[in-house]
């Protein structure tokens, strides 16, 4: 199987999708003229010259334009990518994501689709700071109507932004920078779609579960080939989705290592492993042999400085730390 990079893979699935719907089009800031010519990561690097500036669209520097006119085009029919170039400025159009986008299929009376995929990018580990590096996940999975997607590896994103585009609700897609050209991995030359929903055992083991997430699967396989030096079998759960999220292969995988440790890069209070804790106490809690714990960044603003930004987020050691104080119960 051919090796790709996570940008590549994303580059290839617009294609593929742009070439079997002609009501695909894409739009955003810079994503034809800047930095090369495909956007802040190179993700639309040639759709231009491909598929014409009617399809390939530069917009002005208005995240809240952007929102709103992918949300016109889906409800007269068309399918928008729109790319918001930084996870972070989600804030700014959180007003059209959560009043308008996510609750048009309701206030319609499901008379239209909203067919709309944002792209964005987001993740700290590239020392882009805090106003470049946030998770906001959390948020986004608290907004009924939403789909929410965090691909970790270059076949997964590819075949979940297939999906994703033919999906007929909107879905926020999010892409960890960190890993646009710093993971590489085999992707299937064939035509194949990762359903929404299901997630992936990454690594199957017996004594302990983790979830993991985005960036944090990487760091996760990392801290399991350690354990498994140390004589622990970790279990690694990647739910590549988190709304709708894999309820039963979480809970069937904590079934069998009645341990869970939930890795994310966002900070611990507040962040998506609360949920993940709160469906095992729920219903898997006659299942656990000690508590859940969760590894994630402290409650701080992610540091400018790049050496203070890898003591903040998540490692092998933070992982490691946590599955030991899991399995001492």
């Amino acid at each position: 199987m051919r090796e790709m990079t996570y940008v590549e893979a994303v580059n290839e699935a617009l294609i593929e999708e742009m070439e079997r719907d002609e009501r695909v089009f894409i739009f955003g800031e810079d994503i034809t003229i800047g930095y090369g010519g495909g956007g802040m990561f190179g993700a639309t690097r040639g759709l231009a010259d491909r598929f014409g500036l009617d399809r390939v669209i530069d917009t002005p520097l208005s995240e809240v334009a952007i929102a709103g006119a992918a949300l016109g085009a889906a409800m007269v029919g068309l399918r928008p990518v729109a790319e918001i170039m930084f996870g972070d400025f989600i804030s700014i159009i959180m007003d059209q994501l959560v009043n308008n986008v996510a609750k048009m299929r309701w206030v319609l009376n499901d008379e239209v689709d909203v067919p709309i995929v944002y792209r964005t990018s987001y993740g700290a580990g590239i020392g882009a700071g805090f106003h470049h590096s946030q998770s906001f996940e959390a948020w986004l999975v608290h907004v009924p109507g939403l789909k929410v997607v965090m691909p970790s590896d270059p076949a997964d994103v590819k075949g979940l932004l297939k999906s994703s585009i033919r999906d007929n609700d909107p879905v926020m897609f999010m892409e960890h920078k960190l890993l646009y050209k710093r993971l590489s991995g085999p992707v299937p030359e064939e035509e194949y779609l990762i359903p929404l929903g299901k997630g992936e055992i990454k690594r199957e083991g017996d004594d302990v579960t983790i979830v993991a997430t985005g960036a944090m699967v990487r760091r996760s396989l990392e801290a399991a080939e350690a354990l498994g030096k140390q004589g622990v079998s970790a279990e690694v759960i990647d739910p590549r989705t988190i709304q709708p999220l894999d309820e039963e292969l979480i809970l069937k995988s904590v079934e069998k290592t009645g341990r869970a440790v939930v890795v994310h890069e966002a900070p611990v209070f507040g962040g998506f492993g609360g949920e993940i804790a709160a469906l095992l106490a729920d219903r898997g809690i006659d299942y656990l042999d000690g508590p859940v714990k969760r590894v994630g960044a402290p409650f701080t603003p992610i540091p400018n400085w790049i050496r203070m930004e890898e003591y903040y987020l998540p490692n092998v050691d933070k992982i490691l730390k946590a599955v030991k104080e899991v399995i001492a119960f």
